[in-house]
C-alpha cells in the first residue's frame, strides 16, 4: 500500500508535483486551480497547481479561446502527454521542471469569479480581506506549506509520545469556570437554568484526575479557550497545547522527558543546532535580574549589571533618591568598534522615555576617556569601578536604568532586547533554549497590598507543608517551570500539589477557606483524599512550536482559520446573534450596553 493508491484517482493519473523526465511519452491526467496563464502567441502556457505542487500545461489550436476564457483559480481537469522541455526552458525551481503535459483534453470544473486579491504573488491586500476569504489566501504557496508542517509537526508529536509510552485521551469541552487564570468563554445551560459551563482554557484538572485514576502518562493535543486579547504569539480566543501529565515523577524526570522530546522535534523539522544539551537552567529571580525577563533570548549576548555599588557614594540627585529607596542601578555594556552618533543616543533615550515614563542614562568609555549623558557627575573613581565591573574593551557603551527592581528590569530586559536588535547580536542561527525555575509562589497584589497566588496556584510549593507553615510567604517558591526558546514561553509545567492538607493551607495564605476550597476544586481535592501518585508534566504550545519552525513571526500565519486581532471570525461572521427562541431555551435576557 502506497499513498499513490489513495492520492490518484478517474481525475488524476498523477499529482502537479510528480511527473519527471522518466514519465516524457506517457499520458497523464491532471486536475487543479489554474495557478498563472502565459499566452505566446500560437501556444499558451498554464501552471496548473494542486496541494502537491506545479505542472506547465501547454494549450494550442481550439483550446486556446476556452482557456482563456476562464479565470485564475478556476478548476480544471486536463489530460495530454508528457513531454520533454528544451534545455533553455527547464526550470530548476520546479520538481516538475524537465517537463511540460501537451494538453489533448479540458474539462472544467469550476470556474472562478473576480478574485478579491492574487493567489500567486503578495498584492497587499488588508488583513480583514485575507481573513474573509481565508479559504484563498490558503492556497498561497508559504500559507499552504506552514499549514502542512502543522499537520506534520503534530503527528511526529504524536508518534514520540507514543514511544515514550504515553497514551492519548480526551478530555470535556464543556467544563465548570476557574476562578483562575484568564476569563471563560461561558455557555448557558438550558437543562439548568441560570448555571453556566465554561470552555476549557486547560485541561489542567481532568490530566490530574487521569493520574489519580490509575493512568501513568497521558497527552492530548488540546484545544484551549480563553477570553483575552490577541498579540503576535498568542491568538484570541482559541488555541491548542500538547498536553501531558505523568505519575510518579520529579523535576529531573520531567526535564529528560520533554529535553527528548524537543531535541526529537527539532532535528526533524529544523536544520539550526540547539545550543546547548542540557538545556540551560536559570532561577526565576536570576532571569529577571540578568535579562530583566522570565523568557530571555539567549541568542543575545548582552546582560544586565547591578552597578549600584559603583555609584555608592554618588551625589547624582536621581541616582543618590533611588538608591536611598532601596532600588538599584541596571547597566547594558556593549562592546562596538566605534561609539554610535549622538542621534542614536537622543533617540534611544526619546524610546526608552515612552516605554518606562522615564529616561535612561548612558557612558561611553573610550581608552580613558569616558563621556555621556551623566558624565560629568561620574567621578574618576565611579569610572574605574565601572571599567572593572564591566571590563570595558577600547569602545564600550553603558546604559544605566535607575529604578526599584520590579518596575525598572522589565524595561531594561526591553532595552536589551532592542540593543541585541539594533546591533545585530542575535545569533540567528541557533536554537537558544533554557528552562526558567524556582517561581515564587506568591507575590503581593500592588493595588490592594493583599497576597495573591504569583503563579500556578497548582504546584507543589518547596519545602511542603514545613515551608507553609515555618517561612514567610513572599520567600516560599514552587516547583514550577518554563521552557524558553529564543524568548518565547514555550511550555509552562509543574509537580502537582498533590496533598490535601498542603493544598489546603497554600490556599489559606491567600485567604480562602477550606470550604473556599472544596468548592472551586471540589472534583480534584476530594479526589486527593482517596490515593493521589506524586505528579507533574506540560503543555507546550502547538501553535508557537509551529511558528518557530516555519520561521514566521505571528500565530495566525501557522493557524488555518485565525480569528482576526479583535476576536471576530470575519470569514464564518462570528460572534454573532441569535434568534429570541435561542435566547429564551437558555433562560437569557440580554441587556445591551447604551452604543457610543
Amino acid at each position: 500500500m502506497s499513498q499513490k493508491d489513495f492520492v490518484h484517482s478517474s481525475y488524476r493519473s498523477h499529482t502537479c508535483a510528480e511527473l519527471r523526465a522518466a514519465d516524457v511519452g506517457k499520458t497523464a491526467t491532471l486536475s487543479g486551480w489554474i495557478h498563472r496563464v502565459r499566452n505566446h502567441g500560437g501556444l499558451v502556457f498554464v501552471d496548473l497547481r494542486d496541494h502537491y505542487g506545479l505542472t506547465q500545461v501547454v494549450f494550442a489550436g481550439d483550446q486556446i479561446a476556452e482557456i482563456e476564457a476562464l479565470r485564475v483559480e478556476s478548476v480544471i481537469e486536463i489530460s495530454g502527454q508528457v513531454l520533454k522541455r528544451s534545455a533553455e526552458t527547464i526550470n530548476p525551481k520546479l520538481d516538475t521542471g524537465e517537463i511540460e503535459v501537451a494538453a489533448k483534453t479540458l474539462k472544467v470544473h469550476s470556474r472562478a469569479e473576480v478574485l478579491p486579491f492574487q493567489i500567486a504573488e503578495d498584492d497587499g491586500a488588508p488583513e480583514p480581506t485575507r481573513l474573509k476569504y481565508r479559504f484563498l489566501e490558503l492556497r498561497r504557496e508559504k500559507l499552504h506549506r506552514n499549514i502542512i508542517l502543522r499537520a506534520k509537526v503534530i503527528s511526529a508529536i504524536r508518534q514520540i509520545m507514543e514511544q515514550m509510552g504515553f497514551l492519548e485521551f480526551q478530555t470535556p469541552i464543556l467544563t465548570s469556570s476557574s476562578p483562575e487564570g484568564a476569563r471563560d468563554f461561558i455557555v448557558p445551560s438550558r437543562l439548568h437554568p441560570g448555571k453556566f459551563y465554561a470552555l476549557p482554557q486547560a485541561p489542567q484538572q481532568f490530566k490530574q484526575l487521569l493520574m489519580v485514576a490509575g493512568f501513568d502518562r497521558y497527552f492530548q493535543i488540546a484545544p484551549c479557550f480563553r477570553d483575552e486579547d490577541a498579540r503576535a504569539d498568542r491568538s484570541p480566543g482559541e488555541f491548542y497545547q500538547l498536553d501531558l501529565e505523568m505519575s510518579f515523577v520529579e523535576e529531573e524526570d520531567v526535564f529528560r522527558m520533554f529535553e527528548t522530546l524537543f531535541t526529537s522535534l527539532f532535528e526533524r523539522f529544523s536544520k539550526r543546532p540547539f545550543a546547548s544539551s542540557p538545556f540551560v537552567r536559570i532561577q526565576y529571580d536570576q532571569s529577571l535580574r540578568r535579562f530583566g525577563s522570565d523568557k530571555p533570548d539567549l541568542r543575545n549576548p548582552l546582560e544586565i549589571t547591578d552597578l549600584s555599588q559603583c555609584f555608592a557614594d554618588t551625589e547624582f540627585r536621581v541616582f543618590k533618591e533611588i538608591l536611598a529607596k532601596g532600588g538599584g542601578l541596571y547597566g547594558l555594556k556593549l562592546d562596538l568598534p566605534s561609539a554610535p552618533p549622538r542621534k542614536y543616543f537622543d533617540d534611544m533615550v526619546d524610546w526608552f522615555t515612552k516605554l518606562a515614563g522615564q529616561g535612561v542614562a548612558y557612558l561611553t568609555f573610550e581608552g580613558a576617556e569616558f563621556k555621556g549623558s551623566i558624565g560629568k557627575f561620574v567621578t574618576p573613581d565611579q569610572a574605574t569601578r565601572l571599567r572593572e565591573t564591566l571590563k570595558t574593551g577600547a569602545c564600550s557603551v553603558v546604559f544605566i536604568a535607575a529604578g526599584m527592581p520590579k518596575q525598572i528590569l522589565p524595561h531594561v530586559g526591553k532595552l536589551r532586547d532592542k540593543l541585541g536588535q539594533d546591533f545585530n547580536l542575535i545569533n540567528k542561527e541557533q536554537w537558544a533554549v533554557c528552562w526558567i525555575t524556582d517561581f515564587p509562589m506568591y507575590e503581593i497584589e500592588e493595588s490592594s497590598g493583599e497576597l495573591q497566588f504569583a503563579h500556578n496556584p497548582f504546584s507543589m510549593p518547596r519545602g511542603g507543608l514545613d515551608a507553609l507553615l515555618n517561612k514567610d510567604p513572599l520567600e516560599i517558591y514552587c516547583s514550577q517551570y518554563d521552557l524558553v526558546i529564543n524568548g518565547y514561553e514555550i511550555l509552562s509545567g509543574a509537580i502537582r500539589n498533590h496533598e490535601p492538607e498542603i493544598m489546603y493551607k497554600a490556599f489559606e495564605k491567600v485567604g480562602h477557606s477550606r470550604a473556599d476550597v472544596d468548592e472551586k476544586f471540589g472534583g480534584m481535592i476530594r479526589a486527593f483524599k482517596f490515593g493521589a501518585p506524586p505528579h507533574g508534566g506540560g503543555a507546550p504550545g502547538i501553535d508557537r512550536i509551529v511558528m518557530l519552525l516555519a520561521e514566521e513571526f505571528a500565530i495566525r500565519d501557522v493557524t488555518a482559520f485565525p480569528l482576526a486581532q479583535n476576536g471576530e471570525d470575519l470569514l464564518m461572521g462570528a460572534p454573532s446573534t441569535v434568534s429570541a427562541k435561542q435566547l429564551r431555551e437558555v433562560h437569557i435576557e440580554l441587556k445591551l450596553p447604551p452604543k457610543s
